[in-house]
């Protein structure tokens, strides 16, 4: 048929086709084919798809009303932050002032203090309490209300924290303590260890001393220091005294720091803290830090150590554990322990390694409230966890490393500014940067650091406090606790990088209600760490200060010949290191 011929021929033209056409060929319909399977597969997924939208629809029509809520969406929401869980005397303390110079409370008004103190305070110029101390002497002194055997009703007194800012008068060396030893300790009979003040530096520790002293002038109470700046016999002699009976203690209130300390409690016989009413730990934050010496367990371990069988039972001290008939029968001398620090942390499981009993914190970190025009208040959450000095300014100048000698330079000569307190992160920069200034010239400069000798040391701070000195180039030494008067601006020369040493730093200016500025040197890469910081530590009031370099071209020429006369001097000295 023609059918037949027709497809006889198309069999004969694929044949007579060359290899190459015969595979373009099959190609093409293969792609062909492809594509009709693909569409084919589409529609029946779009089919399937709005069979399924039917049969839902359909579905949710009927079903019964439900009060069940669908979770896992995809929206975003903004994440709650989590509030920390703190125990109730960390979560509800008692609220201390900031303001210093609105709230002074003149000593009259403060209750239990004794008329003879009183008398001796107004003889040394003191008219008024700080804030702080208006709020914390009256709890020291009504724990020891019944002497210093027991406490109120008998039972063991609560251990007090304060926190609050440098300079507010929280410290040993504006008074706050020395009350409570004053009149607590005055009707003593037997010269024993009551006292106990634990100071992180030599210098804090002679300034407390110093004021004890004065106070204790004329009582027979025996203040006695221990801070290694005299040699270990002399100190032993001081503390204890051998007669035939045995050995007598010649202190009534000892001022010391960690390791000087230590070493008299393992080390000198006849040294005993079995009758220690008060522990005092001044910037306890870093006891908290540093407990790897060991020194606060060694404390608490010499003051419940075992008496020799000859001693009186009726007097034997135990370590203070559940009230039971047994240890309720004969009196024993508390110990109350007493932290002060403007970087206290808030931390529970750090606070647990100081083993305190029912504390009670007096801050003055808290919200403050602000009144409205029209009467009303409203409460404004500052969000801080460090309160820092009300009359200080923070600045911070953004710079390089080569321009921070020039600027130190420019605001000293140009800026003419006066008792100027600079810090350094380590000694060597510090007396590196010393030297680069004395040979500048036009600055009474000095450096205060661990290299120099204590009378050194005190010479020095003596001269800068009497103005002799503008500028004094130190290390974190002087940046815990210690007073040290008339500083009116702090540089950072090196940037701190952890916000307790800034906190501690810019707190030796702006004390006790006065004014004070605070300048920074940050490197430009350290600049967002060093706002972060900030910022974390709710410390928001930092101004940018920016120099201009056309203010420090006229300073150029000399601070070259500087660099010269600093290369000489530095290879002087390694050659004499050597010989």
């Amino acid at each position: 048929s023609g059918e037949d011929i027709n497809q006889q021929e198309n069999r004969s033209s694929l044949k007579n086709k060359s290899p190459k056409r015969k595979k373009k060929d099959e190609e093409t319909e293969g792609s062909e084919t492809r594509k009709k399977e693909n569409s084919e597969r589409a529609e029946g997924i779009e089919r399937t798809k709005e069979e399924l939208s039917l049969a839902a629809s359909k579905e949710e029509t009927h079903l019964p009303p439900s009060s069940l809520a669908v979770f896992g969406d995809y929206v975003s929401k903004p994440v709650q932050k989590v509030q920390p869980f703190l125990p109730q005397w960390l979560a509800q303390p008692k609220l201390v002032q900031k303001r210093i110079k609105d709230n002074l409370v003149p000593i009259t008004e403060v209750p239990g203090i004794h008329p003879r103190l009183l008398k001796k305070l107004q003889m040394n110029g003191i008219e008024s309490f700080f804030p702080v101390q208006a709020e914390v002497i009256p709890a020291i002194l009504q724990s020891a209300s019944s002497g210093y055997l027991v406490g109120p009703g008998g039972y063991r007194p609560k251990d007090i924290c304060v926190s609050a800012p440098t300079g507010s008068g929280k410290t040993l060396s504006f008074g706050l303590i020395w009350p409570l030893f004053w009149q607590v300790l005055l009707d003593r009979v037997v010269c024993h260890v009551r006292a106990l003040v634990v100071l992180p530096t030599k210098e804090l520790a002679q300034q407390v001393s110093k004021v004890f002293n004065i106070y204790t002038d004329g009582t027979g109470l025996k203040v006695v220091l221990i801070t290694g700046q005299k040699p270990f016999a002399k100190e032993q002699e001081m503390l204890v005294q051998k007669k035939v009976t045995g050995y007598c203690s010649l202190a009534d209130i000892v001022v010391a720091t960690p390791g000087r300390l230590t070493d008299h409690i393992s080390q000198t016989p006849g040294f005993s803290l079995t009758q220690l009413r008060f522990l005092i730990v001044d910037e306890a934050d870093r006891m908290i830090d540093d407990m790897h010496q060991n020194c606060l367990n060694q404390i608490v371990k010499a003051v419940f150590q075992a008496h020799d069988s000859s001693c009186n039972a009726l007097f034997q001290r135990t370590k203070p554990g559940p009230i039971t008939a047994a240890n309720s029968c004969y009196p024993q001398i508390p110990l109350q322990k007493l932290l002060f620090s403007a970087t206290l942390t808030q931390d529970p499981e750090k606070l647990q390694q100081l083993d305190l009993f029912q504390p009670r914190l007096f801050t003055s970190v808290y919200s403050e409230k602000k009144t409205l025009g029209g009467g009303a208040e409203t409460e404004h959450d500052t969000n801080k966890k460090y309160t820092l000095p009300e009359g200080l300014s923070q600045c911070y100048v953004p710079c390089d490393l080569n321009s921070k000698p020039l600027l130190l330079l420019h605001f000293m000569l140009t800026m003419k500014f006066t008792r100027v307190l600079c810090f350094t992160n380590s000694r060597e920069a510090s007396h590196r940067l010393f030297l680069l200034v004395q040979a500048f010239g036009g600055v009474t400069v000095a450096e205060f650091s661990s290299r120099l000798a204590p009378k050194e040391r005190q010479r020095t701070m003596k001269e800068f406090e009497q103005g002799k000195i503008q500028l004094l180039i130190s290390t974190d030494a002087t940046a815990r606790g210690i007073d040290v008067q008339g500083v009116n601006y702090v540089i950072n020369y090196d940037a701190p990088q952890f916000i307790r040493t800034y906190v501690h730093r810019v707190g030796r200016t702006a004390r006790a209600g006065k004014a004070g500025v605070a300048f920074s040197l940050v490197l430009r890469i350290q600049e967002r760490r060093f706002l972060r910081m900030l910022k974390d530590a709710g410390i928001q009031d930092m101004k940018k200060h920016p120099v201009k370099g056309n203010s420090l071209k006229p300073l150029v020429q000399q601070y070259e010949a500087a660099l010269c006369k600093l290369e000489k001097t530095v290879k002087v000295i390694e050659m004499g290191k050597k010989m």
